[in-house]
């Protein structure tokens, strides 16, 4: 019965990650989709001054936050957010 075994295949999303923030020296992107690993995820500040960061991430729901010089920050242009064990918020993305 060779050839009528499906292969589980993963299916990851193109995700950009965005955040004005000029005067920054350093922004980090961790989250679940990361391990929250501090080493995986810097961003780049493009030409406008506006880091970026585009991640491969398979379908589910994230929780995520933006490292800024050294201190938290949420992601301003999503309001999705839920409490965390640190008595602040994270943001929540949901990958369809």
């Amino acid at each position: 019965m060779a050839g009528n075994a499906k292969e589980d295949v993963v299916v990851h999303r193109s995700v950009e990650f965005v955040l004005e923030m000029p005067n920054a020296l350093k922004v980090i992107l961790m989250g679940d989709f990361n391990q929250w690993d501090p080493k995986t995820k810097p961003m780049r500040m493009d030409q406008k001054s506006v880091w970026r960061e585009t991640v491969m991430i398979s379908p589910g729901r994230y929780e995520y936050r933006f490292w800024v010089d050294g201190e938290w920050y949420n992601d301003p242009r999503n309001s999705r957010r839920c409490p965390n064990c640190f008595g602040s918020e994270n943001n929540v993305i949901e990958v369809m």
